[in-house]
């Protein structure tokens, strides 16, 4: 078979050399987090503002997430925007200081160690904000800058946002920076992580990507600005709400907002799977689609904390939201994308100047769908049962749910490894 479609979208493209060590830095960190969690599984019975879950949930947050996400949009950038990123050696760079200094933070939260934080916190940052630079320089260098450059604009701001506010909450355990404990700021902080960046890029390259893939031509820009409103009004109004120390009851207006933006997020990814050309839809898609409906179960969980606050009654509550947003919706995106985007950038490596001279394989004989599958089953089976220990806070059904975990973590490195490491005959 010869080249991938849409490889002419995916080959406005950035060197592989930048992109490719986000994906191998990301697949062994989610194989460490796995690790984290089979050897932490008392964190049932804990609150979530413990040293050992806040390591895990940054190595979650950051060193599987952030790190494949920042890869992906290096990659991705140029489609969106319709030109070329704008410095490859910031981007090495980017990859430098988050690399360094997300281990070193993780282990500062892990013996909660202030100096080590206050040193792996500057890296990230630094890290981050050349990131910031060089998606403004990219999109404002290029013509093109329609509603989905803005997504990623918007959420790379966000996401510097995120991590500058942690910087100024790991300062305060030290110094009176602020007002109130870091604490108090807590739920402020994973939420311009969680709606600010994660969910703005999903969203804005999500709708992007999803329907290209099903070869889909459906598109509705209006909608996508409605819901980037909604999204961003739902981060600004529960930061207002949160700083004012406002009733319960007001929490409800920037979730309904969130909700809002999410169902017609999920319409919209309806809409153009009912009109794709491609009838049928490959594992990688349908774990993507997956994701999109995970998207609703921390606003669920979000729900039934709000009706018990304060949350401290129910801090399980707490920990379910939070697997369900690291554990669940973004990692089922990033397992599905992830074969979706990584082998064509191999594909391109091995066999661009080569695919008019003969035969090549396709993207996805680049990787193993056998191995990919097992994963899937291993990942959703290990996912739903540890919500289950979460619920009834038992450590060995956790112990079962993480066996499974930490297998779909290997198998995915495994996979990874054989696409990256892919080389032509």
């Amino acid at each position: 078979m010869s080249g991938p479609i849409f490889s002419g979208n995916l080959q406005q493209t950035t060197n592989y050399r930048v992109v490719l060590p986000f994906y191998i830095y990301g697949a062994v960190s989610f194989l460490i987090a796995c690790v984290l969690l089979l050897f932490n599984t008392d964190l049932v019975h804990l609150h979530y503002y413990s040293p050992h879950t806040l390591a895990i949930v940054h190595t979650m947050a950051l060193a599987w997430g952030t790190m494949i996400i920042l890869g992906a949009s290096h990659q991705l950038l140029p489609v969106l925007i319709e030109g070329k990123l704008d410095n490859d050696n910031i981007a090495y760079a980017t990859f430098a200081f988050t690399a360094i200094g997300i281990p070193v933070l993780i282990v500062g939260f892990f013996n909660f160690n202030y100096n080590l934080l206050e040193i792996g916190a500057t890296l990230v940052n630094a890290g981050v904000l050349l990131y910031l630079i060089n998606v403004f320089r990219s999109s404002f260098k290029s013509n093109t800058r329609g509603v989905h450059a803005w997504y990623m604009m918007t959420a790379s701001i966000w996401l510097f946002s995120t991590t500058f506010f942690g910087l100024l909450l790991v300062f305060n355990f030290s110094y009176p920076l602020l007002p109130e404990g870091s604490v108090h700021y807590l739920s402020i902080h994973a939420h311009l992580g969680i709606i600010g960046w994660f969910l703005m890029l999903v969203i804005g390259v999500g709708t992007r990507l999803i329907p290209m893939f099903f070869i889909s031509k459906y598109t509705n820009e209006k909608v996508l600005w409605v819901i980037y409103w909604l999204i961003n009004s739902s981060l600004i109004s529960f930061i207002l709400i949160r700083l004012l120390n406002s009733d319960t009851i007001a929490y409800y207006f920037p979730l309904i907002l969130a909700l809002s933006g999410v169902v017609l997020f999920v319409r919209h990814i309806i809409k153009a799977h009912a009109v794709r050309i491609r009838r049928k839809v490959d594992e990688q898609m349908k774990t993507s689609i997956i994701s999109v409906f995970q998207m609703l179960l921390p606003i669920v969980a979000l729900l039934i904390a709000l009706l018990f606050l304060p949350i401290d009654r129910n801090a399980n509550l707490g920990l379910i939201y939070g697997f369900c947003v690291f554990f669940g919706w973004i990692t089922a995106i990033i397992l599905g994308m992830t074969f979706k985007t990584l082998p064509f950038i191999v594909w391109n490596r091995e066999y661009h100047k080569k695919a008019r001279s003969g035969k090549t394989p396709a993207p996805k004989e680049l990787f193993n769908e056998k191995a990919y599958n097992t994963m899937l089953i291993l990942y959703l089976a290990g996912f739903v049962t540890f919500i289950v220990a979460l619920s009834i806070k038992n450590s060995l059904t956790a112990q079962i749910a993480t066996v499974a975990l930490l297998i779909a973590a290997c198998l995915y490195v495994y996979n990874v490894g054989l696409t990256i490491f892919h080389k032509a005959n």
